[in-house]
């Protein structure tokens, strides 16, 4: 079958979502998939019982672009290019516990992207006030706190020196189905703090803090998701009582009319984080690192064929199909790591019975490790037992 026939790319997932009025420009770029999401540091000062963290990650110096290793900040521009990422969230661990490297990363990101590339911040840290102009000056455009004990009071110098810098500034909180009188209290509490936005996320189980959950006798929502049950009950709650003072109208929960409470709140659940965000970045790297003989599946993964060889024959086999098959160069390509040429679909299935080797369809993820998801053999062959997926 000649290359022209081939079908390259198929519908889309879901599309995203629209923003609210008075969203953060970080949240927006988060639901389109365009932000990076730059892990500086696993260390923290804090030992949060519903930390998400996996132990890889926990107590590392260590730097990850999305899902990539980084040892510099050369290979975090580079995985930035490769999802053609227009701002990055700097996490952890704790960002402030490694202020110069955060520093560092603010600068490099500017001086790749220009001013216009967006970049927010998560800490739970209530740092020198001094500091806030610092990161100001690195480029630094948003900073979101979070609370540590649910307790605000400590937080106001440093918020008031991030607002008085210039940063967008306000809270990102985990809804802990436990904490519901807290949380009430909290939000009357923020009216008078200098902030403009209040972001609630639905709390997740994770292989990360799955025991500590159970000890506080959490369980799962549903079996579809990881949201903790009760807490996005008590988020959306939250965010109705808002609403409903931002609108002028009475809680719908207790029927009190309430005075405008002067920041944004938005509820992301679980589902949303998999399922819209970390697929729309999955989809958004996927179409900027589309090789010609990839498919775009509708799963946000890519798809291609691939015919198993001794690296040593790469080269004649290569051209050998360039000849025989009349394939530009650049519909090939070779997988040093797994010992196979990467071809696409359609040469796959049409080669399969004609060659005394092994001929598959893989499946993998858009990401710089490009994890494997799943791979359906064409021919009987087979390559060596370490070639093939467990």
């Amino acid at each position: 079958m000649a290359v022209a026939e081939m079908n390259t790319s198929l519908p889309m997932a879901t599309a995203v979502e629209p923003p609210e009025r008075g969203e953060t420009e970080g949240c927006i770029q988060c639901q389109r998939g365009s932000k990076l999401v730059l892990f500086v540091t696993g260390r923290c000062h804090w030992k949060c019982d519903y930390c998400p963290l996996s132990d890889n990650r926990r107590e590392i110096d260590f730097m990850f672009a999305n899902e990539r290793p980084c040892n510099d900040f050369t290979e975090v521009i580079e995985e930035a290019k490769a999802m053609s990422a227009t701002g990055t969230g700097i996490t952890g661990g704790d960002p402030m516990m490694d202020l110069p490297r955060t520093l560092e990363a603010c600068r490099a990101l500017k001086q790749a992207f220009g001013a216009e590339h967006h970049i927010h911040l998560y800490t739970s840290l209530p740092f020198d006030v001094a500091h806030a102009k610092s990161l100001a000056d690195a480029g630094l455009d948003e900073i979101r706190f979070h609370l540590l004990d649910l307790q605000l009071e400590r937080y106001i110098p440093v918020m008031q020196a991030c607002r008085k810098a210039g940063l967008f500034t306000g809270v990102e909180l985990p809804v802990e189905p436990d904490c519901s009188e807290r949380l009430w209290e909290l939000l009357e509490e923020l009216r008078a703090a200098p902030i403009e936005f209040l972001n609630l996320n639905e709390l997740e189980i994770t292989i990360g803090n799955q025991s500590n959950m159970e000890l506080r006798g959490f369980n799962l929502s549903t079996e579809i998701t990881a949201g903790a049950a009760g807490s996005a009950e008590l988020a959306l709650a939250l965010k109705q009582r808002v609403s409903a003072a931002g609108d002028g109208v009475d809680d719908p929960h207790d029927g009190q009319r309430r005075q405008h409470y002067g920041y944004h709140l938005k509820f992301c659940t679980s589902s949303y984080k998999d399922a819209g965000q970390l697929r729309a970045r999955f989809r958004r790297r996927g179409e900027v690192m589309l090789k010609p003989y990839e498919v775009l599946t509708e799963d946000d993964t890519l798809s291609y064929g691939v015919l198993y060889c001794p690296p040593e024959h790469a080269d004649d086999d290569m051209h050998e199909l360039i000849e025989k098959l009349d394939i530009d160069s650049t519909w090939l390509g070779w997988d040093a790591n797994n010992g196979r040429i990467e071809l696409p679909i359609s040469v796959a299935e049409h080669i399969a019975e004609l060659v005394e080797a092994p001929v598959a369809v893989v499946e993998v993820h858009p990401t710089f490790e490009r994890l494997e998801v799943s791979l359906t053999w064409l021919n009987e062959h087979r390559p060596p037992e370490e070639k093939i997926l467990p």
